[in-house]
């Protein structure tokens, strides 16, 4: 069944090198990577500058928070740029026990944190440490060249939009998490809602040192196949959100079946690292079946390198059970577009 749905997407070939060589081994795999990279920066999401040579993180604020249980750094993070140096506030909270926990990065619509979106006890409880930042501290949603977006000089086709930026900001917050003894740094997840679903897996795609990535609610030009899918299209993310990707991505509109590129290429990208990616079965927008069948269509990249990647029976899951066993894990759950504890439990 799950194979006679992705042949109705007509998907563009993931397993096959430019030259029409078949993706085989591990090693042909990341030849495949830096394929699929080039042009997802080149037709959607634009070129990132190169990261600085070091990132500063100051300690403004030190508080214990969660009865006790944890402490809460505020921290703002300093780095330069071809116009000059650049800076932003996150929050690092970091439970007392266990010593040095995992971290998630967390990219977060909210300030202050944490949030409505970031159930801060329950993943302390859980034993993890979350750096969270406002993603307009970076960049401004909207098509205003500030923040970040004044840094660096944007190609008018090709030049990162916000989703790129904040991506970026995100790749800085792990900078500085490097430099810090009480958080594994090597165990480091970045996650975000919706828009900022769609920025923490093109951040890890672009960023091998984080170890996973977590989607919730991505939907169109995030977790969710555009060829077929129902809701937010290319057309209409591009017409409302033009700023968000490169200029190239315009063109693509109402031409999914003609695009060399889909979404699975992107979740691909993450592999063999650890994937999930989270659905709600009333957020028609985002297309829970789309996101779903973008995870099985990607899981060959996990296979040729000795992962498994989405085990699931031959259907999409019944609502509220998670498939977890494999490297590419997904639920859909029931509710709206929401990130809530459902989703981070």
């Amino acid at each position: 069944m799950l194979n006679e749905k992705l042949a109705e997407r007509r998907l563009p070939a993931l397993m096959t090198l430019n030259d029409g060589r078949a993706v085989t081994t591990a090693k042909l795999w990341r030849e495949r990577r830096e394929e699929l990279l080039d042009l997802l920066r080149r037709e959607e999401y634009g070129y990132s500058p190169a990261a600085p040579e070091s990132v500063t993180g100051t300690v403004e604020k030190e508080t214990l928070v969660c009865a006790g249980k944890a402490t809460q750094y505020d921290v703002t993070l300093s780095f330069d740029t071809p116009r000059g140096p650049f800076s932003f506030p996150i929050a690092l909270i970091v439970p007392k026990a266990p010593e040095k926990p995992p971290v998630f990065v967390h990219i977060s619509f909210f300030t202050p944190i944490p949030s409505k979106y970031l159930p801060i006890e329950e993943v302390v409880d859980r034993g993890y440490a979350v750096a969270a930042f406002n993603y307009e501290s970076v960049t401004s949603d909207k098509a205003d060249i500030d923040g970040l977006a004044a840094m660096y000089p944007i190609d008018e086709k090709t030049g990162w939009g916000t989703i790129g930026m904040w991506a970026f900001a995100a790749s800085r917050v792990l900078d500085y998490l490097e430099t810090r003894s009480d958080v594994d740094a090597q165990r480091a997840c970045v996650t975000g809602h919706s828009r900022l679903g769609k920025t923490a897996l093109w951040c890890a795609a672009q960023d091998e040192r984080f170890t996973m990535a977590v989607s919730n609610d991505s939907g169109c030009s995030g977790a969710a196949i555009s060829r077929g899918k129902v809701g937010e299209s290319i057309e209409r993310i591009t017409r409302v959100f033009p700023y968000w990707f490169c200029g190239n991505y315009r063109a693509w509109a109402d031409r999914e079946y003609e695009a060399p590129f889909d979404q699975h290429m992107l979740l691909s990208l993450i592999a063999p690292r650890r994937l999930y990616v989270c659905s709600a079965i009333e957020d028609t927008w985002a297309d829970p079946e789309s996101e779903f069948l973008a995870c099985v269509a990607a899981s060959p990249a996990w296979s040729v390198q000795r992962v498994p990647g989405l085990i699931t029976p031959d259907d999409m899951p019944a609502v509220n059970q998670p498939l977890m066993e494999g490297g590419v894990c997904y639920h859909v759950r029931t509710g709206t577009h929401f990130h809530s504890r459902t989703d981070w439990n």
